[in-house]
């Protein structure tokens, strides 16, 4: 496998017409932004049952499966693994998800988002052995599942299930690495001590990495001025040795541009490149007030619906500029267009379903006091 093979297209966040929609995917800049991808030599794209509340799969089939001859591309989906309640939903959503995308296989197949809760959910609804049968079949020619939880939880499942699966999709990225919560070093340790494939995810943490406090994004240009801080990102990914694919959601096509050259002209990451991720980690982790990567999956689990991304995106933008009042005005906003941050119960559900370990309604609590205080400082 080459460098370039490796850079996947993730379809989780793709371009919007109305940025308060998800199922208001621009389908035209899409489509334009597939051509690139695929004019350049690349192939892959990566979806799930729940992504744009199920447009993603249909965006694809627009603008990949209609477009193009099915052995030019791979198309990666994944079991909507909160949504089993019984094992005949394996079949219902395998066969709608092949519907929506316009397909009879799926290159490659995975179990969504194994963690604590939903690991549950799988195994009552045998979905281990659904999707094993699912490649004896030929309805996915490789089969793993993504996984957001500690090391601990991934050693249980893959000494149990291991020897069935061909990948796993990781939240990896150089922030995470050494992360006790996250635990990215050891999980990547993990598949490899199985022979497995790694995938990753999030190699820009939803977005995290890539805007950064103005100091941080100093520091980068004062180090190379000619590298984007996302190719610094995806580099550290990919020069991984057991790493396959590095996803990149992209919402406009400078973005795409700038990875696909990335790893059209990749260069593994030097010793001097590593330690200089390892400080601005250090500096990234210490300006951020809530390591959340927006990826929703905490609002789905919320009784009451609090939009949890936005009011942590907000924190830790006002955490960077604490004696600008834009950001509680857009607090303020926030609470009177959606559900009000404090309207939280402290129920906990949340905690279980949060990819980062995140204490949701303790943060909540905080980033109310923070904009309160801000108010009374500078409103």
């Amino acid at each position: 496998m080459t460098f370039k093979e490796k850079f996947g297209f993730g379809c989780m966040r793709l371009p919007q017409t109305d940025e308060n929609d998800p199922t208001k995917v621009d389908q035209e800049l899409f489509n334009q932004m597939v051509d690139v991808y695929m004019e350049k030599g690349f192939n892959y794209f990566d979806t799930s049952y729940a992504y744009h509340n199920g447009v993603s799969e249909v965006a694809i089939r627009k603008a990949v499966v209609e477009r193009y001859p099915r052995e030019s591309f791979k198309i990666c989906d994944k079991m909507p693994t909160w949504a089993l309640t019984s094992e005949e939903d394996n079949d219902k959503f395998v066969n709608e998800m092949l519907e929506r995308l316009g397909i009879d296989y799926f290159d490659v197949f995975f179990i969504h988002n194994i963690n604590v809760p939903w690991y549950k959910l799988a195994e009552n609804a045998n979905t281990f052995e659904y999707v094993k049968k699912m490649k004896e079949n030929g309805i996915a020619k490789k089969i793993g599942f993504s996984f957001h939880d500690n090391s601990s939880l991934l050693s249980e499942v893959l000494d149990k299930y291991g020897d069935i699966f061909d990948i796993v999709q990781l939240e990896l990225n150089y922030l995470d690495w050494e992360d006790k919560a996250i635990e990215a070093h050891k999980c990547y340790d993990l598949c490899v001590e199985h022979g497995l494939d790694v995938y990753v995810m999030e190699p820009l943490k939803g977005g995290v990495i890539v805007n950064p406090p103005k100091e941080i994004e100093d520091d980068f240009k004062e180090f190379n001025p000619d590298k984007s801080i996302a190719s610094f990102a995806l580099r550290f990914c990919a020069s991984l040795e057991h790493v396959k694919i590095v996803l990149s959601g992209m919402r406009n096509m400078d973005d795409l541009l700038d990875n696909c050259d990335t790893f059209e002209n990749f260069e593994v990451l030097t010793d001097e490149e590593s330690e200089f991720l390892e400080k601005m980690a250090d500096k990234l982790h210490s300006n951020l007030a809530v390591p959340c990567s927006e990826c929703g999956y905490c609002v789905d689990a919320c009784p009451e619906m609090i939009p949890i991304p936005e009011y942590f995106s907000l924190f830790n933008k006002s955490k960077n500029q604490p004696e600008s009042n834009i950001y509680r005005n857009y607090f303020d906003k926030l609470g009177d267009e959606k559900v009000p941050a404090d309207d939280c119960t402290y129920c906990g559900t949340c905690i279980d379903y949060c990819t980062q370990h995140i204490d949701i309604p303790e943060e909540l609590e905080k980033a109310c006091e923070h904009f309160e205080e801000g108010f009374s400082a500078y409103g």
